[in-house]
């Protein structure tokens, strides 16, 4: 028998089976079925000892033991089985600033098609589309049973003390935990739509056309989505160093095309939000390493589109989700070497790879682990990944208003066109 491990090895120990699963041997199909091979021989050959085990701690019968724990209970046929979907009951739904329309309306008409009533709480930090919701949703809809309350952090949390079926989520980690926190309360499910990091690797492609056409992509995931405040914002880039240059180059000129005039940008949210980018470009050894932009009016909350090349890995603008137009454009020696580094970081929203390169394409969706992983183009989510993706803060995910299909984590493989054929895309836009 395995000995019981002391309190001093568990940390040991659950660090050796993250360690295992890292490995990739528990994916592996041969080694599922191995495992599942050695339960029903566990079960079979080690049959006696759980009758002599269940009578020792409840004093079962081998007849009740065997009927209800160690065969198939024949009471079960012949029959059928069917599952009948219904409503969760009464969901609230917290929606966020940078999206405060799509991000409210989308969880909004999903709870309402799956029979909810909903209270919906906007963000505070949107308060001119939180009144247009709060005015015209009770004109449209039926006001008795989809609410909407505004108000600041206290009307989020007044609402947590009560019960609810579901609440939905969507805004950082810091307020999710809270949420969290209040909602085990009353054990009710959680759905989180948090942000991360989401790495874009840009391998050296075929065309200067292919390159400029990954750039306008970049550019549009980056800068041309509320400035970067978006959770599936390209994040940072990884490249080779030999392939950097031309990289920068191109951003920079195709910056000075697309962004000739400053209200072409969306602006920072507010003057917190607005200091806290521009004290991540404060640090001494990242000032040092603006290759373009840097630029900042505080009076329009205007950040110009900046370029930081290989700032320090411990730096804060690399330690924390960026959420803004900041972009550091990290180095490697191959573009290979990009897999090593994402896996040692936390899981991502998003993987996004410009690359022609199959044997790629097929390491990165194997060996890293992302919430979807995206060829060829940036921001674009299929909507099964968006509704099943994996969140570096373990909880349910997605603006789901029922339970995961399975247990297993999807990441889905896009390749870069609007249309989901499989293949390249590499049209204009």
């Amino acid at each position: 028998m395995e000995e019981k491990p002391q309190h001093g090895s568990l940390g040991g120990l659950v660090a050796g089976v993250r360690e295992e699963y890292e490995s990739g041997r528990t994916k592996e199909l041969e080694w599922r079925k191995a495992q599942l091979g050695g339960l029903i021989r566990m079960i079979t050959e080690e049959e006696d000892a759980i009758f002599d085990a269940l009578h020792d701690d409840l004093g079962k019968h081998r007849v009740e033991s065997f009927r209800d724990e160690v065969d198939v209970p024949l009471i079960s046929f012949p029959c059928n089985a069917r599952v009948v979907p219904e409503p969760i009951g009464v969901v609230l739904i917290f929606s966020c600033w940078n999206l405060p329309i799509g991000l409210a309306l989308e969880p909004l008409s999903g709870a309402i098609a799956a029979g909810n009533a909903v209270v919906l709480k906007p963000s505070e930090f949107a308060p001119s589309t939180a009144a247009f919701l709060a005015a015209n949703i009770p004109k449209y809809l039926d006001a008795k049973a989809v609410k909407v309350v505004q108000g600041g952090a206290e009307v989020g949390e007044e609402l947590m003390e009560h019960r609810w079926d579901k609440v939905l989520f969507t805004g950082n980690a810091r307020v999710g935990r809270i949420i969290m926190t209040k909602a085990a309360k009353h054990l009710t499910p959680v759905a989180l739509e948090l942000g991360s990091k989401c790495p874009c690797i840009v391998d050296c492609l075929d065309s200067k056309r292919e390159c400029q056409v990954a750039v306008n992509r970049i550019i549009g995931a980056k800068w041309s989505t509320c400035a970067g405040q978006a959770c599936v914002a390209i994040d940072y880039i990884l490249v080779e160093e030999e392939f950097a240059p031309f990289l920068i180059e191109l951003l920079k000129s195709t910056l000075k095309r697309f962004f000739t005039e400053p209200e072409y940008m969306a602006r920072i949210l507010n003057e917190k939000h607005f200091h806290r980018l521009t004290n991540l470009l404060e640090d001494d050894q990242v000032k040092s390493s603006i290759v373009h932009g840097g630029n900042a009016d505080p009076e329009t909350l205007w950040i110009e589109p900046t370029i930081v090349l290989n700032p320090p890995l411990d730096s804060d603008i690399m330690m924390e989700e960026i959420f803004g137009p900041l972009l550091p454009i990290i180095t490697v020696k191959k573009t290979e070497d990009c897999i090593a580094f994402l896996k040692s970081k936390p899981k991502p929203l998003a993987i996004y790879a410009f690359t022609n390169n199959e044997k790629l394409k097929q390491r990165i969706v194997a060996e890293t682990s992302s919430g979807s992983v995206l060829f060829n183009d940036a921001i674009v989510q299929a909507k099964q990944a968006e509704e099943e993706r994996a969140y570096n803060v373990g909880a349910s995910s997605g603006l789901t208003v029922a339970p995961q299909r399975n247990p297993e984590h999807n990441t889905m493989e896009e390749c870069g066109n609007r249309h989901g054929e499989r293949g390249k895309s590499w049209e204009y836009r």
